[in-house]
């Protein structure tokens, strides 16, 4: 199989979708690797890196997206690259369709084979190939929050932690999966106090017995998050549906509630954010105010640590990618009930079921093609 590693388009986006290893690997069982020239970059990695392993550089998006019988990335594809996609094509990449009414439009009308890093299921529940970079957008949540609390910045002038004598900020948490996990992990450690709401009873069960004692536990509904809402300082959004829409949990008339100079960091906004107040912004210009609230939603917010991510995230894909290369998708789903559940769109179908509901389509369930 030709594998494809383009260079990454989306803005100040710096990771890449294959390490050097991940080449070598695949060159060894007789697979042929194209990196575009300068994509492992961003990530410390040199194009004489993927050379040494095996890969071709090549010059050229272009050529890639036109050779390749798979394409492996790390954001979902830009317009450009919509255009360059082919019928019967393994697109392997993080898409969020449920958020994107052009993309998913876009790439159904190619006939591409799309097969999403965030639907895909683990044999004990999980979300294998989100969860790496799930870990990492909580951890900087709290450290982006922390930052424009500062007055510089224009928040509130409040230090996460405090000091002896002064209150530490208060950290809302709307949701206690993987991010709202780590945001509360780092948000704790710097000293503030913190408070995560889930609507999973057990969750919360289980996170009061591993997060620390400055850590609180709090049912979500709309009662407790309106009250929630009035005395944080920072509120970070952490809900995941997968595949779907995240619901807004926090509305405009709702944010009139909040302290002047607080921040909102909404992590959800690859699914659209459970703030509705959210749009997504960029590394290069990430805030924007709302009722005197700062509002921080990079899409990407792993590509600023693009290093540590890349890393995290071909620890974990790889293993699929390779699986899909050296059997052929369709075996290889059959064979992996992961790789089944992360099969979103195939020959012109919708075949996840939230992405259909997102933009009532026609959905086709994945046993009824293959």
């Amino acid at each position: 199989m030709i594998i494809g590693v383009p260079k990454e388009i989306k803005k100040d986006e710096h990771r890449v979708a294959l390490l050097p290893v991940g080449a070598e690997i695949l060159a060894r069982r007789r697979h042929r690797v194209l990196v575009e020239k300068g994509a492992g970059i961003g990530s410390g990695i040199s194009d004489a890196e993927y050379r040494a392993a095996g890969a071709q550089i090549v010059r050229s998006a272009a050529q890639i997206w036109k050779r390749a019988d798979m394409i492996i990335k790390v954001k979902e594809p830009q317009p450009v690259e919509i255009r360059m996609s082919k019928e019967e094509q393994i697109l392997f990449t993080y898409f969020h369709f449920a958020a994107n009414k052009p993309l998913t439009y876009g790439l159904l009308k190619t006939g591409a084979i799309c097969i999403a890093y965030e639907t895909m299921v683990g044999s004990d529940g999980t979300l294998p190939l989100l969860t790496p970079m799930s870990e990492v957008a909580g951890r900087m949540a709290v450290q982006e929050g922390a930052k424009y609390l500062e007055r510089p910045m224009g928040g509130l002038g409040i230090l996460l932690g405090g000091v002896p004598g002064v209150d530490p900020a208060h950290v809302s948490i709307l949701g206690g999966g993987v991010v709202g996990t780590h945001a509360a992990k780092m948000a704790a450690g710097l000293g503030a106090n913190v408070t995560i709401l889930d609507i999973n009873l057990e969750r919360l069960r289980y996170l009061a017995d591993v997060l620390p004692a400055n850590v609180t536990t709090l049912m979500s509904n709309p009662a407790n998050i309106r009250e929630e809402i009035s005395k944080a300082d920072l509120v970070i959004g952490a809900v995941l549906i997968p595949g779907a829409k995240a619901p807004k949990l926090v509305t405009r008339r709702m944010l009139k509630l909040m302290k002047q100079g607080s921040v909102i960091v909404d992590v959800a906004v690859d699914q659209g954010g459970c703030i509705e107040t959210i749009k997504p912004t960029t590394h290069s210009n990430p805030i924007y105010d709302v009722d005197g609230v700062i509002h921080y939603a990079v899409a990407n917010m792993p590509g600023a640590v693009s290093r540590t991510s890349t890393y995290a995230l071909t620890n974990a894909t790889f293993p699929y990618a390779l699986d899909i290369a050296n059997k052929g998708w369709e075996k290889a789903a059959k064979g992996n009930n992961t790789i089944w559940t992360g099969v979103n769109m195939l020959r012109g179908e919708v075949t996840d079921a939230a992405v259909a509901h997102a933009f009532r389509i026609k959905y086709t369930a994945l046993e009824e093609i293959i």
